[in-house]
């Protein structure tokens, strides 16, 4: 039995949707732990694009799907979404998605209230995709939320939507909004109770029946390490804990059932939304990447920035996640370059630094140290042997395994599952 998380560990839109889909096909569960629907992962099956956000990305597999306690979930946007996959030919039951009953409800207030304090913050916005991700994280951490498995007692429910209003209309009123009426929660959480509850389960006690017939579980990861609410670029962050160790807090199996850690990475740099960004490229390199590498953003369709290989970043979030192994993703993108830049240290008021500081400025005023490698000219699409690619791109993962001081088990060379050169079987002891 091996069980495996799967984590960002950039900014986020590495391509861990392809990852997790390819090791699905050994995992018996798929199990998402934390975010909600402003993470965005496309997968490629047999030829169809499928774009996920809340569902875990075993579901196009018929794999059991676990929503865990740590997500906050948009019941309209989940039937949304659902009715997207079902249209395309894959069929989303109670019987392969199951969804803590004990996870947060993100509710249309949540979506006025983030967008409100994106507008109200002006040029200090953190750029959020307007969800309401934080303010429903915000309200399950003040002990105000409604969750998943209140729909299912409706003598509580009314008493807990009067406290939440209790704090959402005096915000409103401070900001000069219109109070929101209890009636019309009730009947929108009254009419979204008949859709979501049938998916409602106690999901830690699905997941340790699971454990106990020897099931192999992948922990599905959303956004990425830099966008860590603790150990990202604070406050240019998510409002969840995107790391490994949040795979157990947020579905409720223990830590000691955890086998392995995969890091998923792009093989250049990508950030979407505000916050500082040290390799960022504002010129035609940067335009050649984003349009390359389709380097649009999967929920929102910002176009996202772009820059080059930061192996500093990565090589902390290799030890905040306990990463074992890497997979690198979009090599291919980098095949026309003469050549190419990592990140290795940075300059700081004079001095070299070799980790990111914490604070504002200083991640803003960083400046990047740069090794360059010389680029291969020579198409990598869809190389599937690592032999097989060229001596060039061969040194560049080298080098790059030399500076993260970690292997790199898995690479990329197209959105295709199979187009992936396997070096190390996550499977393998």
């Amino acid at each position: 039995m091996t069980n495996i998380v799967i984590i960002g560990a950039q900014w986020g839109d590495e391509g861990k949707g392809k990852i997790v889909d390819l090791m699905s096909e050994k995992a018996d569960v798929v199990v998402r732990f934390q975010g909600g629907n402003n993470a965005g992962h496309t997968l490629v099956v047999n030829g169809i694009t499928y774009k996920l956000s809340l569902l875990p990305s075993g579901i196009v597999r018929g794999k059991l799907s676990v929503v865990g306690n740590g997500v906050v979930v948009d019941p309209w946007a989940l039937r949304e979404e659902i009715g997207r996959i079902c249209a395309l030919g894959t069929e989303v039951t109670p019987d392969v998605l199951k969804i803590s009953d004990q996870a947060t409800l993100i509710l249309p207030l949540h979506r006025e209230l983030d967008q409100m304090s994106e507008a109200a913050a002006g040029k200090g916005k953190i750029g959020t995709t307007g969800r309401g991700i934080g303010p429903a994280y915000q309200d399950k951490v003040a002990r105000r939320a409604i969750r998943v498995g209140d729909l299912a007692e409706k003598e509580t429910l009314s008493g807990k939507v009067d406290n939440l209003l209790l704090f959402h209309n005096a915000l409103r009123k401070g900001w000069g909004q219109p109070e929101i009426k209890k009636e019309d929660v009730m009947a929108q959480l009254e009419e979204i109770s008949g859709f979501i509850l049938p998916f409602a389960v106690p999901a830690w006690k699905i997941l340790s029946q699971q454990l106990k017939q020897g099931k192999k579980l992948l922990f599905e990861g959303a956004q990425a390490t830099m966008l860590d609410n603790d150990f990202g670029t604070y406050p240019f962050v998510t409002s969840s804990n995107t790391i490994a160790g949040q795979a157990a807090v947020g579905s409720g199996v223990g830590m000691k059932e955890i086998d392995k850690v995969i890091g998923v990475v792009k093989a250049y740099t990508t950030r979407v939304g505000s916050g500082p960004f040290p390799t960022e490229l504002f010129d035609a390199d940067a335009d050649r990447i984003r349009e390359v590498g389709h380097e649009f953003g999967t929920v929102t369709g910002r176009p996202r920035r772009c820059g080059w290989f930061d192996a500093v970043l990565v090589r902390q979030a290799i030890v905040v996640n306990g990463v074992e192994n890497l997979a690198v993703m979009k090599l291919d993108v980098l095949d026309q370059f003469d050549e190419i830049k990592v990140c290795v240290g940075y300059e700081y008021k004079g001095r070299k630094l070799d980790y990111y500081p914490m604070q504002m400025n200083a991640q803003a005023e960083v400046k990047p140290i740069y090794e360059t490698l010389p680029g291969w000219k020579t198409s990598t699409y869809g190389v599937r042997d690592y032999e097989k690619l060229p001596e060039n791109a061969k040194k560049y993962i080298e080098r790059l395994e030399t500076l993260l001081e970690v292997k790199i088990g898995m690479i990329s060379t197209s959105p295709e599952r199979e187009d992936t050169v396997i070096r190390i079987d996550p499977y393998e002891k």
